[in-house]
């Protein structure tokens, strides 16, 4: 775990690359206490220990499906339910952590990738156990940026950097063609590329995470102090990052500012989670 000093910071973004129906903005001063931090999302690997010990099941398992990425999926795969609007996503029988890409997958290969197919659920039930708690949205974006004031990515505001790739996220045209040039179609391990300046890995790209709090696009222009910590005009809770399908075609939540709303008990092949303590 990082330990983390805390402090004022500007939360958000005003950015034309921002999403203002995700209540991204307006851009607020927000004080954080100091806190720890996983410098990683929680792995396969980490989770696993997590259910040997206490038999945990997860959602996904208790529900018997999750949804998968249909270009993950064998190309004799059988038709499935997708997504209205995103046909992308497939309802797989037998997707869960453990298969992550449909009941003829498993974890070989895949222990240090994060877990994925997690509901809000399975992360505070870790959390939990582990004596630990997600972070809310404002500790989450203060150890993403990583020191940087106003920056799109935990870097900075350049995207491939001396076209150098430094996260996880789709290359191509979606949903059709991944070129991989940064080597992944999936997940990638939760210690790939750089660490920012607070070392944190993989803040934006490769899965979304769980934070504690719940979600309201409104919250910001009402409230522009703090953060939510309980229900807040809807049932979702909040997820940030992105993940290894953004794109700038669709998708530009790729960025530390980039926040969404998922039901608690929603799960999918492309969120995760990382943990947090109170000092």
């Amino acid at each position: 775990m990082l330990r983390l000093a805390g402090g004022e910071f500007l939360m958000g973004s005003d950015d034309p690359r921002a999403y203002p129906e995700d209540g991204e903005g307006p851009v607020h001063r927000v004080r954080v206490d100091p806190f720890l931090i996983s410098p990683t999302a929680v792995s396969n690997a980490e989770f696993a220990e997590f259910v040997e010990a206490t038999g945990y099941r997860t959602d996904a398992e208790r529900f018997g499906w999750s949804f998968v990425f249909g270009g993950l999926l064998p190309d004799d795969f059988p038709p499935t339910r997708g997504v209205a609007a995103a046909p992308w996503w497939r309802q797989v029988e037998g997707a869960d952590w453990r298969h992550p890409y449909g009941p003829q997958s498993d974890l070989d290969g895949l222990e240090d990738h994060p877990v994925v197919h997690v509901s809000w659920h399975d992360a505070a039930a870790y959390c939990a156990w582990a004596g630990l708690r997600l972070p809310t949205e404002a500790e989450w974006e203060y150890a993403a940026r990583g020191g940087l004031t106003g920056c799109a990515f935990p870097w900075g505001d350049e995207l491939e950097p001396g076209g150098k790739h430094r996260m996880n996220v789709w290359q191509g045209t979606f949903p059709r063609h991944n070129t991989m040039d940064d080597g992944w179609l999936g997940t990638c391990p939760v210690r790939e590329y750089e660490p920012n300046g607070f070392g944190l890995y993989n803040t934006t790209g490769n899965v979304w995470e769980w934070c504690h709090d719940w979600f309201d696009p409104t919250y910001y222009l009402r409230r522009v102090s703090d953060n939510p910590r309980g229900p807040a005009g809807g049932m979702l809770r909040a997820a940030r990052g992105g993940s290894y399908l953004c794109h700038e075609s669709y998708c530009r939540r790729y960025r530390v500012s980039a926040r969404q709303g998922l039901t608690p008990d929603s799960s999918m092949g492309n969120t995760g989670f990382r943990v947090a303590a109170d000092v």
